[in-house]
């Protein structure tokens, strides 16, 4: 029987409470459950692409460039003004956003010669073309969801699967040359201006899903932001909410040399269309699946749809899934403003948003105080002294225990993973405002409303096990106001803003609880069927469930 399929018992609560307990061998269990319940990602970071050429690399880049490159510019400016009076010709009177879908003559007339110039220009920049599988109509399948996403380059897509509809800003609709063709698809473009824009987005895409092949297919790359292709990251959910079967299109570059993939870290634009420009060739395939038609429950669970057609696309591809979303990219940015390593931001945000109940705002502030602690530590990781030093408190078997529980993997540090899990999993449940009251009881020994710092160092002697603790640091941090004793409302706000020390607060309580230590009689403490209780066996059951195991 699993630790989450035990019946509460006292012994189950000092195991897993993990504080209580003074032997070492008996956190092994604990331990051991909280590595199996929080696997790593496969990828470490997918928003990454370094590339590190050798001189003979570059030696052949230099020489292929003084031939290709300029011969490959002129051919494509030729292009695109011969092009451009047919373009304008075939998309006229097209307006931003349509009401009603094209007449279908207009698509039959219009579509292959854009997709003839279209293929053309990829040719003349060098790129050769597979593609497998047979492509579905809009009445078979919708919606058409490309993976991987890796580069700006894969619009490429758009021109061999017939010009589908894709979702795309407002503003670039009106680009001279790009905006027209644009325009030829009848996208869905979304306004940045307006307020109601994801919802009124995916009303459209439902739409136009919904109209029995009246509209063209809908492309849509569901990771919504470029990774390296080692991984299929999270996907979002708007090309499934209408609940309609979708075509899966899998997209490769089996090229010996890299020069497509475009990430938020790594070589720049412009550098990746040079260097594209100087390769003789760059293979692309193309790869049409079957139709996944969804069942009553995928319908209904948007999510749960987009999970099983990636792990449907990441069985074609031999790629691991990981829980990434574009928002671990704006916390990696975040990350390197604070001067921290930018995968200190990669905490793979839905999944512990959603385990945790966190939002970004949150999760955000709890990257302030991580590089706080971490930025003079070497590598961006907390050990033990940095630890201890933020605490302002000694290291002792205590602290070390503490320090473990926020250590899941056990490898002598805390990155900021572990830290957001620590304090959401093992800290915030103890910021209860009766625990927090009893706690400050505790400390008040002489009951006249207020901590001195000698009652402050005798409980914390006891709780850390430490004699000739010294706290005046500490005590001075919570006593903003007066310099000699702490108020309620000070301790309280202190707890409330610092969950590391109610933890470590409330050890004094747990203590007592486990026989320890002996409580003055005058102070009473909930029994282990109470709230206490039942703050910390949901607490670590949530731990246990934090997996990392997929739904197949």
């Amino acid at each position: 029987m699993s630790l989450s399929q035990e019946p509460p018992s006292a012994k189950r609560v000092q195991l897993e409470k993990g504080l209580l307990v003074p032997v070492d061998h008996r956190l092994q269990p604990l331990r051991a459950l909280r590595e199996r319940s929080l696997f790593p990602p496969p990828v470490e970071n997918p928003f990454v692409a370094e590339r590190h050429f050798s001189p003979s690399r570059w030696l052949c880049i230099w020489l292929s460039g003084l031939i290709l490159v300029p011969l490959r510019v002129v051919l494509l400016l030729l292009l695109v003004i011969l092009s451009w009076p047919l373009v304008f010709a075939a998309t006229a009177f097209h307006p931003l956003k349509r009401a009603h879908p094209l007449p279908r003559w207009r698509r039959r007339l219009t579509h292959p010669l854009l997709q003839i110039l279209g293929r053309i220009f990829f040719f003349f920049f060098g790129f050769i073309v597979k593609v497998r599988g047979t492509a579905a109509n809009s009445r078979e399948a919708p919606i058409l969801v490309v993976a991987p996403h890796s580069s700006f380059f894969d619009g490429l897509v758009w021109i061999f699967a017939g010009l589908p509809s894709i979702v795309s800003r407002e503003e670039n609709a009106r680009f001279p040359f790009v905006g027209r063709l644009l325009l030829a698809g009848q996208p869905v473009l979304v306004s940045r201006g307006d307020p109601d824009s994801r919802k009124n987005t995916v009303n459209e895409i439902k739409r136009r899903a919904t109209s029995k092949g009246r509209w063209p297919q809908v492309l849509i790359f569901p990771e919504a932001t470029c990774t390296n292709r080692t991984c299929l990251i999270t996907f979002k959910p708007g090309a499934f909410v209408p609940g309609v079967p979708v075509q899966p299109l899998l997209l490769r570059y089996p090229n010996k040399l890299d020069t497509v993939t475009w990430t938020w870290q790594g070589t720049s634009a412009f550098q990746l269309l040079l260097l594209t420009l100087t390769q003789p060739y760059t293979n692309v395939e193309m790869e049409f699946m079957p139709i996944y038609v969804p069942d009553e429950e995928e319908r209904s669970d948007p999510a749960l749809y987009a999970r099983r057609v990636r792990n449907v696309m990441a069985n074609a591809l031999q790629l691991p899934v990981t829980d990434h979303t574009y928002e671990d990219c704006r916390l990696m940015i975040s990350a390197g403003k604070l001067t921290l390593p930018m995968e200190a931001g990669l905490v793979e945000f839905t999944k512990i948003s959603q385990k945790l109940n966190l939002d970004w705002d949150a999760v955000r502030k709890h990257l302030d105080e991580y590089a706080t602690i971490a930025t003079s530590a070497k590598g961006g990781r907390i050990g033990i002294e940095e630890f201890s030093k933020y605490l302002m408190l000694p290291i002792s078997d205590t602290l070390k225990q503490l320090f473990g529980l926020f250590d899941r993997n056990q490898d002598g540090t805390i990155d900021f993973r572990e830290y957001v899990i620590g304090l959401s999993v093992l800290c915030n449940p103890a910021n209860t405002e009766e625990l927090i009251r009893m706690a400050f009881k505790l400390f008040d020994l002489d009951e006249d409303g207020y901590i001195t710092e000698l009652e402050f160092a005798s409980i914390l002697q006891a709780s850390l096990g430490v004699r000739n603790l010294e706290v005046s640091g500490l005590f001075q941090e919570i006593a903003k106001e007066n310099a000699d004793h702490i108020s309620y409302t000070e301790f309280k706000s202190f707890a409330m803003k610092n969950p590391e020390y109610a933890r470590l607060f409330t050890t004094y309580l747990e203590l007592q609880a486990s026989h320890v230590v002996s409580l003055p009689k005058d102070v009473k403490f909930p029994s282990l069927n109470s709230t206490t209780l039942n703050n910390k066996v949901i607490c670590e059951n949530a731990d246990e469930d934090f997996s990392d195991k997929k739904d197949n």
